[in-house]
């Protein structure tokens, strides 16, 4: 089957396939794509590192500069920038932040046509955050009026239509500190209530106790969706799907699937075990995950309903090999172009 300019998805070319389906990486630039999505000489003498220590372990990733993301987007039609979710693009003075920045530089390389998902801040949507051992409380958690004037506003101006998804990620709540799930549907309610009407919100909730009809019906008033998410401690994403299908898109006929991380394997583990993301890793690359996958994307495919398939590389080694596994299985039961 043979995508848009004459080229397939052997070749890693997504954009073709299907208007209503996206596949799409969570996050980009890594070295580790070099031959796949990135061409090898392209970006000699400007691929810096960065390192990441698990313990008392140190690991190294080699990063391209921001402007490869011109490339990325030959490739794939959607983009999760993950890196929105550990800062507010504007500080408490109103001032720029380097995440500001860099988002600006993101915006600078897009093209028409291309859409990104960004992920809200933390400081917003997380309930508490963990702090050495344990656990501190968010004094900011559902503060509308940081969203708005702190991220929404400026991510608005920097990107406007281009912003396909916003992604408010909710961290997994021990039972000691989660709320019911009724309690916690009346909080989604009053915040949802106070921030701007928009039909690309979308909410990812990663503790299953909380996954129930008190929630369910409180996003299908608002109009958001449901973020089906292949991830350490969630149900299968088949089960999230019949818990959680009435939502799973948005206002706008719009859904999110993000593939994380094997399920029961934590992130620093599949980190480990994925690094430098620049193939499959034997072992790790989950079958079922791969088939609901391509199920749920027939579903959307046969209502007429857009999806955005968000791969991580620590779902399996390597996004760009996932990404073509998905779309070869998608293809070859639909026979969609």
């Amino acid at each position: 089957m043979q995508m848009e300019g004459g080229s397939g998805i052997d070749s890693f070319f997504f954009r073709g396939l299907h208007p209503l389906i996206s596949i799409g990486t969570a996050s980009d630039r890594y070295a580790g794509w070099l031959g796949q999505i990135y061409s090898e000489g392209r970006y000699e003498g400007r691929i810096s590192s960065r390192k990441k220590k698990f313990g008392s372990a140190y690991y190294t990733e080699k990063v391209l500069p921001v402007e490869s993301v011109e490339e990325y987007f030959e490739h794939f039609k959607v983009l999760e920038l993950d890196f929105t979710f550990y800062s507010p693009l504007l500080d408490m003075d109103g001032n720029p932040t380097r995440t500001w920045h860099v988002l600006n530089s993101y915006a600078g390389h897009m093209r028409e046509g291309n859409r990104v998902i960004l992920k809200v801040p933390q400081a917003v949507f997380a309930r508490s955050f963990r702090r050495g051992k344990g656990q501190v409380e968010n004094e900011h958690y559902l503060d509308s009026e940081m969203f708005i004037r702190q991220f929404y506003e400026p991510a608005c101006l920097l990107f406007d239509r281009r912003i396909e998804a916003f992604v408010f990620e909710q961290e997994y709540q021990r039972a000691s500190l989660r709320p019911l799930p009724e309690a916690f549907a009346r909080e989604l309610g009053r915040f949802f209530e106070k921030i701007p009407q928009d039909n690309r919100y979308h909410v990812e909730i990663r503790t299953q106790a909380l996954l129930s009809a008190p929630v369910v019906k409180t996003l299908k008033d608002h109009g958001i969706g449901y973020v089906l998410s292949h991830w350490t401690w969630l149900p299968s994403l088949k089960s999230q799907y019949r818990l959680m299908g009435d939502v799973l898109f948005n206002r706008s006929g719009s859904s999110v699937m993000r593939l994380m991380t094997p399920r029961g394997m934590r992130y620093e583990d599949a980190y480990k075990k994925a690094h430098p993301f620049d193939r499959l890793v034997h072992g790790m690359l989950s079958s079922e995950m791969i088939n609901e996958t391509v199920d749920i994307m027939k579903d959307a495919f046969e209502n007429n309903a857009g999806i955005n398939v968000v791969i991580n590389n620590r779902s399996g080694g390597n996004a760009p090999l996932i990404a073509r596994e998905i779309a070869s299985r998608f293809l070859d039961i639909t026979g969609a172009a």
